[in-house]
């Protein structure tokens, strides 16, 4: 049993999900959220205040743009993306405390939160398969 526990302790550890990171951003929690994605992905919208660095320039420019020891979410397009994860070992591989958003920006959207491009910020309907309107809209 304590096997399972082990496990299900650094998973949570090492990974994320868009309303823990939602929750965290209210809070005023510090932490840095990072679009691994393309140019054009990231033009189609991201996370309001993600800062964009595929996840092939990390190792040259995570050092320079972001403070050693600050705490990092790494996202991709979602689940079906293995981006995040590459994001995410080159920040492992650098020393930061990073985590891996599950779902990616697509459960971000689908979950109801902000989303920012070219237009501003704004929100797109909740899925009503990834979210749960009644406790999102409060926020």
């Amino acid at each position: 049993m304590i096997e399972r526990a082990d496990y299900f302790a650094a998973k949570l550890a090492y990974e994320t999900d868009a309303s823990d990171v939602y929750v965290a951003q209210k809070a005023g929690e510090e932490l840095t959220v990072i679009d691994v994605r393309s140019d054009e992905a990231w033009a189609q919208g991201r996370i309001p205040g993600a800062v964009h660095m595929h996840y092939s320039e990390i190792a040259a420019r995570a050092s320079a743009e972001i403070a050693p020891g600050t705490a990092v979410v790494v996202y991709c397009w979602s689940h079906g993306c293995n981006a995040g994860a590459k994001g995410a070992l080159e920040f492992a591989r650098l020393g930061y405390p990073v985590r891996e958003m599950i779902g990616g920006f697509e459960y971000w959207a689908r979950g109801g939160y902000p989303i920012e491009d070219h237009d501003g910020v704004h929100r797109r309907p909740i899925d009503p398969l990834a979210g749960v309107p009644r406790i999102r809209t409060r926020a």
